[in-house]
């Protein structure tokens, strides 16, 4: 088989890749290892940038988005019983962030792709990728006891943190950086209405907390709990005690409680990948980078490598700029370490650290002078609602 992008992995990135790409013309495989009911059965963040929604558009596959999606112009950061709304469209000037789960994402991708006719490979075993230097780089993999081989101009490494994609790259070529927090989330969904209309980020002396939502009547909660914790010690009634302890009053006497239909812990960890490019391979997602959850820029920081990277093979297909593919990692990297930044200062700022008495002090202080300073606010706004994409030439 031959075609002209090989995309590694059907999450939401190589899904999204592939259909922006299918609109252009430009033919793509998509390979992915596991079964597309695991894929869809993955329970992910929902925060969509303006940046997002947008590629969604430009892919034509937002129409259940833009009919079932929530727009919010803004959210909260309590600390204690301090309440301080953060008003994203105001200090923006206009921009919001879509509230729309991640498994939908997915979902609407792929039922385009089908729809498309467009060749997607599920369960394709001991992916290997071969001659990624040269002018014709190859994929093989093994798919019901047959070994396959799939030729190429490109590879899209969207094949997560633990795929074979970033494990291609020679290891005297690629730098790691990385930074493992000693906490985690533990996460609940329940089939309950959420307890405000809008995201509420919570500090508190027990730890922090959030209240987010994937609908009117579907709600997800967090709360930081060491890395020790088991998820089967936690009952729902425990998880909901703790949560009402870490929220204002009058959040606490509204949270509606019910049966989980899902808990997990999920570790926190900064994480960069440099270069993002090899030869003919480029790196997109959690193959690249991972941020911790609390500034919600995994999904958003893999949509901006798409961008980047469908800008760029479109012009190399249309007018022949592969001068332009060398740019793919620079370019990516700048919005990718702004993004990092973010969400460590974010985290920083609102969990529970092992910290020294000047260290503690000198938080609460930053977050106290940016909450109640209009140039601290409008630059959580700024870079809540997301980055502007860089153009690549």
């Amino acid at each position: 088989m031959k075609t002209q992008v090989a995309i590694i992995g059907a999450g939401p990135s190589g899904l999204l890749l592939g259909q922006l790409l299918h609109k252009q013309g430009i033919d793509n495989v998509i390979l992915e290892r596991q079964s597309a009911e695991y894929v869809l059965g993955r329970i992910r963040a929902g925060v969509l940038e303006q940046g997002f929604v947008e590629l969604m558009r430009e892919a034509g596959v937002s129409q259940r988005m833009d009919a079932e999606g929530h727009v919010h112009d803004g959210f909260e950061i309590v600390v204690g019983e301090r309440r301080e709304r953060i008003d994203l469209k105001l200090l923006t000037g206009g921009d919001t962030v879509m509230v729309y789960g991640q498994t939908e994402v997915t979902r609407d991708l792929m039922e385009a792709r089908h729809a498309s006719g467009a060749p997607i490979v599920y369960e394709a075993g001991q992916v290997q990728l071969h001659q990624l230097k040269s002018d014709a780089p190859y994929v093989t993999y093994e798919k019901d006891g047959e070994l396959c081989r799939l030729e190429c101009d490109y590879v899209a490494g969207c094949d997560g943190f633990h795929g074979v994609s970033r494990k291609s790259i020679p290891g005297d070529v690629l730098r790691e950086y990385e930074r493992v927090y000693p906490f985690g989330w533990l996460g609940l969904l329940s089939d309950t209405p959420p307890v405000s209309d809008e995201l509420i980020y919570a500090k508190h002396e027990r730890g922090f907390a959030l209240c987010s939502m994937r609908s009117a009547t579907r709600s997800r909660y967090y709360v930081q709990v060491p890395l020790s914790e088991k998820v089967e010690d936690w009952s729902d009634e425990r998880f909901w005690d703790e949560l009402k302890s870490r929220l204002p009053r009058d959040a606490a006497d509204k949270l509606v409680t019910g049966p989980s239909l899902e808990k997990s812990i999920a570790p926190l960890r900064s994480f960069v990948a440099e270069p993002m490019q090899y030869g003919r391979l480029f790196l997109a997602g959690d193959a690249a980078h991972i941020v911790p959850p609390t500034g919600a820029k995994g999904l958003n920081l893999a949509a901006s490598d798409i961008h980047t990277l469908y800008s760029i093979l479109t012009r190399v297909y249309r007018e022949g700029r592969t001068d332009l593919l060398e740019k793919y990692s620079e370019t990516c990297l700048r919005r990718i370490w702004k993004a990092e930044r973010f969400s460590w200062w974010m985290t920083t700022m609102l969990h529970k650290l092992e910290n020294d008495d000047i260290e503690r002090k000198l938080i609460e202080a930053e977050l106290d002078y940016t909450l109640s300073s209009d140039a601290g606010r409008r630059t959580i706004a700024e870079n809540y609602v997301g980055l502007p994409y860089d153009s690549v030439g």
